[in-house]
């Protein structure tokens, strides 16, 4: 026992609440000086406890023994010292007395000191480690340095500790009880709080090293502040998901959106990727033997594809070689350099070989100075910059007209589609989005011809601006030497920058619109998987159709199939289908009916709209509503509705679909491929990786942030819940059927495959019903007496039991007692529990209340003489936590959002034009598919419509090429 290290008394240090920025620097710096003691410190075999200075005592290094990777750093040169707890929750903990930090750098100057005299006798390990010292004070320096115009700390929004730790004999060992349940990446952040960062946090290295900085240039792109963008990508290096970032990591974010953050993960896969590339190619000719320093370096700068395309186009395999090129072989690129450098003395007639070709003339001669020149003009990056800033300031406009093609290989109906763009021109700076997808479709089907149009004036300015500045030789030359200077100009700007400023913009534009697409996309399917539920109804959906009958599905309240069936209401049997609907209607006591809207929805719609004024199903109040079948269909023969609905017919199982689409949207329509549900434009004109990603994010953001009931959910539904995937989902369903229902959260660590990061990210999404497990858990003690099991969270009562180990070790090292926690049916994360428990001390409140009015009541009144922010400053958290605890605390069981948003439109007959007077209100749209037609001539005539109908109607604009 007396080998065992020993804790040393400290006690919770109050955190200032300073702003988000400044937070990463000083926490880092923090890391660096723990990372470096770590490589610089060792503890000696035994220390005297004594309040004196020890007296320096030599020890071999082959016997000191190792730092165990758990037990925290001292550092020397701050006041706050960050460590980890048993159950991997952050604890900040300050010296107690001044004497015992002057004890504690005394022993460390000690231990430097013996040290340092067995220099000699180091083993190679040793001087290894006092490399990666030296490594780690440098980085440690800049990282101070960089750190200094911030010295403001953001709280740690995760768990606090409050209590003391106990002293016992030695104060320089620091260990805890027990070792990490699983070495995962958070390691350095605990519970993912973003409380410590490597050494390396201010600088952020890529795995692919450029020129270019990494954060500036994403946040040039994406118009966001630095620190966002370095605080982001730290964020998703550490495998976060972004339903977990937004409502858990916000001020880290500076409370950006979910499509705001989507697109700079976007962007910096995008220039992530180019790194790779870059360095790929470079690679690539290295082992060619054609790499230069000016190449290498041209290539280092290079941001885009296109960039490194125009650079590195010549030392592709195969490649002929370009102009400049052959006349580098033939030994013109020193009087290249000689014509700007000493001009004077250049002499073309000496390079003339009579017998040589493309030296046999001085005209040969200058013509390839001036194919050298120009490639040296069209890969400088300052003249690349100074002529893509000279066009943004100028007229530049695409153009696009009708190709010049036979009308045997174009279809004519493709032409008369984009009759719009036949003659069209337009400044890039002000092209829409789907204009620009258009005369993408219309170049690809040969139906257009399309071309950027630089005015002269650019070139005349950018051709002053090199022969004046850039280009300008160092001393006189001659005349015949300025010529060739100006043709390389000319020829530089015509046969090699203009192509390349066409390109990327072309390339701009379009990856533009392609996004915007995406991101359109991603918002209306957003909208559509919201949409409000209409729960406890007993629904009956119909799959209209004309010769192969209307297919009846009629579902429980629980989405249980009660009853399916065909009608055939289009083929004159009409008057004889409806007794059969009535009946059915009555026997399940069923008042809503829903068509969906593909063939004969119309007049499916006006069957019912008839019967329900004819008052036909009476006693019952029928209404209907009509709701989108698209990709009803493609689901019906899916494995997944072959294996919820086995031995039903595919265009039953439509029907069945089409009902739960009203009564839960979002769990029906996750079960669908979102490009499959038709709420988008030129979906197959864009990038189908770009397409799949995001939409499965918005779903996964849409799931989460509604959250499951992990007892009763679906394993389609669990699936996209974030840091879950199908195999962890399947696992989930696996546990549950084999040892009844989660009784907390904390018992998801139990299921296989589920590691604390996963843990991390789902168990805020995740809810558990608390009258379903109270009825449960009384059940099992009437039946059994005694609940075997598992785990506890930190805000309950603990009660932790040594649980009888096997020859295979499980998958923790505790058991945890089954004990419901009324927390785990809110949006409070796991990690802030303890900070919800202090808080609802504060305001005298119990578990009990969560929920309810008198709860409310009394978070109003103390916000009130309070304040958020001194609250958020007490519990040493910040405001975004404190909210988030709010809302949990407030919002009644079974909350959901989605009430909302837009609900089904029930209705009871059809309404026409006639039918509308003064003061009506309707909900619907208006959509114009007009070939021809400018949307802001549709815009007016909408204006006038509604101000002639006196009806309010969302106009939508439809591009006829879409």
């Amino acid at each position: 026992m007396s080998s065992l290290p020993r804790r040393a008394k400290v006690q919770v240090q109050g955190v200032v609440l300073k702003d988000e920025f400044s937070s990463f620097s000083e926490l880092s710096s923090a890391s660096e000086e723990d990372d470096k003691e770590d490589s610089a410190w060792e503890p000696q075999k035994k220390v005297p406890r004594s309040r004196k200075q020890p007296p320096p005592k030599e020890s071999k290094p082959k016997r000191m023994p190792r730092v165990k990777k758990n037990a925290p750093q001292i550092s020397d040169g701050s006041e706050v010292v960050v460590v980890k707890e048993e159950l991997n929750s952050s604890v900040a903990i300050a010296d107690t007395a001044l004497e015992d930090r002057k004890n504690k750098l005394d022993t460390v100057q000690t231990l430097k000191t013996a040290k340092t005299k067995q220099k000699c006798a180091a083993q190679p390990h040793t001087v290894r480690r006092t490399k990666k010292l030296k490594v780690d004070e440098e980085t440690s320096k800049a990282s101070n340095l960089e750190g200094e115009s911030s010295s403001s700390e953001t709280p740690s929004t995760s768990t606090v500790w409050g209590g003391t730790c106990k002293k016992e004999e030695n104060d320089d060992d620091f260990t805890f009880g027990q070792s990490p349940l699983k070495k995962i990446k958070t390691e350095t952040c605990p519970q993912g709080q973003p409380v410590k960062f490597p050494a390396n946090a201010n600088n952020i290295k890529e795995e692919v090293e450029m020129n270019w900085d990494m954060v500036q240039v994403l946040s040039e792109r994406t118009n966001i502040e630095p620190w966002v963008c370095a605080n982001i990508i730290r964020l998703f290096n550490d495998d976060n998901t972004i339903p977990f970032i937004i409502r858990y990591r916000k001020e880290l974010i500076n409370n950006l959106d979910a499509d705001s953050l989507r697109e700079v993960q976007q962007t910096l896969e995008e220039l992530r990727a180019v790194a790779k590339k870059v360095h790929s190619t470079i690679q690539k000719i290295k082992k060619e033997g054609k790499m230069s320093e000016c190449l290498l370096k041209a290539m280092l700068n290079c941001k885009t594809f296109e960039e490194l395309e125009h650079v590195s186009a010549p030392y592709k395999t195969g490649s002929k070689g370009t102009k400049a090129q052959r006349a580098r072989q033939l030994g013109l690129e020193g009087a290249a350099r000689a014509l700007l450098e000493k001009p004077g003395e250049l002499s073309l007639l000496s390079y003339i070989r009579p017998d040589v070709k493309g030296l046999s003339t001085l005209q040969d001669i200058e013509i390839g100075v001036q194919h050298i020149l120009a490639d040296m003009i069209a890969k400088d990056k300052d003249t690349l910059d100074f002529i893509r800033n000279l066009c943004q300031k100028r007229h530049v406009c695409i153009q696009s007209s009708l190709a010049k093609v036979s009308s045997k290989k174009v279809n004519e109906k493709d032409v008369d589609k984009f009759l719009l763009y036949q003659h069209f021109s337009c400044n890039i700076r002000n092209i829409h989005h789907h204009q620009i997808l258009a005369i993408n479709r219309g170049e690809n089907l040969k139906v257009l011809t399309v071309k950027v149009n630089i005015s002269d004036g650019v070139k005349d300015e950018f051709c002053r601006w090199c022969i004046q500045n850039r280009w300008r030789p160092r001393s006189f030359a001659r005349p015949e030497l300025m010529k060739i200077l100006y043709n390389s100009l000319n020829d530089s700007f015509k046969r090699l920058i203009y192509p390349l400023l066409c390109r990327e913009f072309r390339a701009k534009l379009t990856s533009d619109a392609e996004k915007e697409s995406v991101m359109m996309f991603g918002r209306n399917l957003r909208q559509l998987l919201l949409t409000s539920p209409v729960p406890g109804r007993t629904l009956m959906g119909v799959d209209p159709g004309y010769k192969h009958g209307c297919k009846l599905a009629i579902i429980s309240p629980t989405s249980q199939i009660l009853h399916t069936d065909v009608v055939y209401l289009h083929c004159g049997q009409g008057f004889r289908e409806a007794a059969k609907i009535k009946t059915l209607l009555l026997n399940f006591n069923c008042s809503t009916v829903v068509i969906g809207n593909g063939t004969a929805c119309r007049e499916t719609e006006a069957y019912f709209a008839d019967l329900i004024m004819k008052n036909y199903f009476a006693p019952l109040d029928v209404v209907y509503c009509i709701v989108s079948e698209a990709g009803a269909s493609i689901y019906s023969v899916s494995p997944e509705a072959n294996k919820e609905m086995p031995g039903l017919d595919p265009n039953l199982r439509s029907a069945v679909s089409i009902a739960r689409r009203v009564q839960d949207p979002l769990a029906e329509l996750v079960k669908i491929e979102p490009k499959h549900i038709g709420v988008g434009m030129y979906q197959h004109d864009v990038s189908q990786t770009l397409l799949k990603a995001t939409l499965d994010s918005v779903v996964e953001e849409c799931v989460s942030f509604v959250g499951v009931d992990i007892n009763i959910c679906s394993e389609v539904l669990l699936r996209h819940i974030a840091g879950l995937n199908a195999n962890r989902a399947k696992n989930i369903i696996e546990w549950r059927e084999k040892n009844g229902p989660f009784i907390n959260r904390e018992q998801l660590k139990k299921v296989k495959g589920l590691g604390p990061k996963s843990f991390q990210q789902c168990a805020g999404f995740i809810r558990i019903n608390q009258d379903y497990i109270r009825t449960f858990c009384s059940q099992q003690t009437e039946t059994s007496g005694q609940i075997q099991g598992v785990a506890v969270t930190s805000s309950a009562d603990v009660e932790v039991t040594n649980e009888k180990q096997g020859k295979k070790k499980s998958k923790t090292a505790v058991n945890i007692l089954l004990k419901p926690n009324p927390l785990d049916q809110t949006c409070i994360h796991p990690e802030s529990y303890d900070i919800a428990m202090r808080f609802l001390s504060s305001i005298g409140g119990t578990l009990y209340e969560i929920g309810k009015p008198e709860m409310q009541q009394k978070i109003n009144s103390f916000l009130e003489k309070e304040g958020m922010e001194k609250i958020a400053e007490r519990l040493q958290t910040t405001v975004h936590t404190l909210q988030v605890i709010i809302d949990g605390l407030s919002q009644p069981e079974s909350f959901d959002f989605r009430t909302d948003f837009d609900k089904p439109d029930f209705k009871r007959s059809i309404v026409c034009l006639e039918d509308l007077q003064i003061g009506t209100v309707l909900t619907g749209k208006l959509m114009f598919t007009l070939p021809g037609i400018d949307s802001s001539i549709l815009q007016g005539f909408i204006t006038w419509l509604l101000w002639t109908a006196a009806k309010e109607v969302e106009p939508v604009e439809s591009d006829p090429c879409a």
